[in-house]
């Protein structure tokens, strides 16, 4: 039994198997709005994903001001960004997204049923004249990387204690990840001639745009892109040593889709809608067991994380301000 252990991994070895992981970067089903924020009389955030920037507003609002500084990502809360040669008051104003039921009797989609499901829906109205265009489907704010798990008790957002930033995970963020082999879009097609793209950022910052296919074709299908650059034989890649601590954990967030409209294509409205993206990928790291805990010690990670989740929170609270103030500055329709 031994010797046959032996052999089979000599033979991994051998023929460059690698064994990557399979994560569900974000699910779109699983972001209805459940909750009601604010003077709504429909629900319009998504609880779990739910995030309080009042703490960098300031102190000049008033309580109700502050209560409504709150945003999730409910998928209505999901903006289309135009081009900035597009980007008419007209055009903007035809582009958003919106919830979307899949209709009961549906056929499986990849061995789940996604009949009465919710998926994100998305219109885009592109400029007739022709030439080239894109549209970005943008979250509300830049998914954070760090944040904990929250609750929504009484109105108010609370940290759930012990948790380890992990509230985004699988809701626009996978930690652990080292080389990207492959990812996977589920998108609903309406025989458009458009092409869509996923767009990534990982933990040094870096964007990729990623492109993925194009829409002409009638139904859901999965749209599967495979890293060029992947090595499966493990003898030709570059091996090297990494200190163990303190080392910071590599992730991949979502910082939106893009869809293309080229010169010659016609011009005005587009549907979609998209269900889910996944991807598959190396781990960055293993789990090792070690004699001493290094972070009871010396407490570098838990210093860098919590650095890390207050300027996420400042970044994503200036511009969620802004709209708040804004929104509260609308004409109200007097109630009929």
């Amino acid at each position: 039994m031994k010797k046959l252990c032996i052999l089979l991994v000599i033979a991994l070895l051998a023929t460059g198997a690698v064994f990557a992981d399979k994560a569900v970067l974000i699910d779109f089903s699983k972001l209805a709005a459940d909750t009601k924020i604010g003077d709504s009389e429909v629900n319009n955030e998504h609880a779990a994903t739910l995030v309080d920037y009042s703490d960098v507003a300031g102190t000049s609002y008033d309580e109700q001001i502050r209560n409504a500084m709150k945003s999730s990502l409910a998928i209505e809360n999901w903006y289309v960004q135009l081009s900035s040669s597009s980007r008419t008051v007209r055009n903007q104003a035809m582009s958003y997204t919106k919830e979307a039921k899949v209709r009961a009797g549906a056929k499986a989609f990849d061995g789940e049923e996604l009949a009465n499901k919710t998926v994100m829906g998305v219109r885009i109205h592109f400029p007739l004249p022709t030439y080239n265009a894109y549209a970005m489907v943008l979250p509300p704010f830049e998914i954070p990387a760090y944040s904990n798990k929250t609750e929504l008790r009484q109105g108010k957002v609370v940290e759930v204690e012990g948790d380890t930033g992990s509230k985004f995970e699988g809701v626009g963020v996978v930690k652990n990840v080292g080389v990207l082999k492959s990812l996977e879009l589920s998108v609903y097609g309406s025989n458009f001639p458009n092409g869509i793209g996923v767009i990534v950022k990982d933990q040094n910052g870096i964007e990729q745009t990623i492109f993925m296919d194009y829409l002409e074709f009638d139904g859901w299908r999965k749209l599967v892109w495979n890293n060029p650059n992947y090595i499966t034989e493990v003898r030709n890649r570059e091996v090297r040593k990494y200190p163990l601590y303190p080392r910071s954990e590599p992730f991949l967030k979502l910082m939106g889709l893009v869809i293309y409209r080229d010169s010659m294509q016609e011009g005005g409205d587009l549907v979609t809608y998209v269900k889910d993206i996944k991807i598959t990928y190396d781990r960055a790291l293993l789990d090792t067991q070690r004699d001493i805990n290094d972070e009871a010690i010396w407490g570098i990670m838990a210093a860098r994380y919590e650095a890390r989740k207050t300027a996420e929170l400042k970044r994503l609270g200036d511009l969620q301000v802004l709209r708040t103030i804004e929104k509260q500055k609308m004409h109200k329709e007097e109630a009929k």
